[in-house]
Formats: C-alpha cells, structure tokens, sequence
C-alpha cells in the first residue's frame, strides 16, 4: 500500500506537524528514492526518503507505511535510520567560518575555501 510522503514524515515523527512535513516538500528538502518529491507523492515499503533538517540529512528507509500518526515505538518501527552520525562539537569547532557581516567573498577567497574544503 503506498501512502502520501508527507502524511508519511508525519506519521512516523520526523516532522511534529503534517503542515511542516508539506512545507518542506514544497521547499525541496525531501527527496524519494533520489528524486524531489512534491508532498503528494506516495511512498512504499523499500523506498529510501532523505529529509534536510537543520543542515544535514536524514536518510530514511520506509518499513511499514502509516497513515496516522502513533506512538513512538511503534513509529521507530515503521523505518531504518541510514543517517551518517552528526558532527560533535569538537569537529566542528575545527570547520573554516567566516566571519559574520564580512560580506560576499571574493573569487580568490572562494577558490581558496572549496580547496579547503576539498571541493576541488
């Protein structure tokens, strides 16, 4: 049975609201199976679902389809949490941060933070 991806992210917690889970379809933080998924898009069991929350990604693999939202343990069930650990604070104490209000960088100054950041 394949179920909404919104009515989904709700159901299983990831979002506390149903208009959220929507909101961020819309804004394309939700991706199924790789694609942009709009909020009526159905998932199904297998399917992997990737949420952008605060900067980083949750990758979700569907278990069970719910349609209404339920308790936590039985929510935890309903998926696999593929998600790479967060950074602790130590790690990203050591990240390169610009200082805020210095403006727009300069191309030298953008070439040099994609080499450090070794997106070459």
């Amino acid at each position: 049975m394949a179920v909404r991806v919104d009515s989904w992210l709700w159901s299983v917690r990831a979002f506390k609201t149903r208009s959220l889970a929507t909101a961020a379809c819309r804004s394309g933080h939700v991706k199924v199976n790789g694609e942009r998924a709009k909020a009526a898009q159905p998932v199904k069991v297998g399917d992997e679902v990737r949420i952008r929350v605060a900067g980083f990604d949750r990758i979700l693999e569907v278990r069970e389809t719910l349609v209404k939202r339920v308790g936590a343990a039985v929510a935890a069930e309903a998926f696999v949490d593929n998600s790479p650990p967060l950074p602790t604070p130590e790690e990203t104490a050591l990240l390169p941060r610009r200082d805020r209000g210095a403006g727009r960088p300069t191309k030298r100054e953008r070439r040099e933070i994609e080499k450090l950041l070794g997106r070459d």
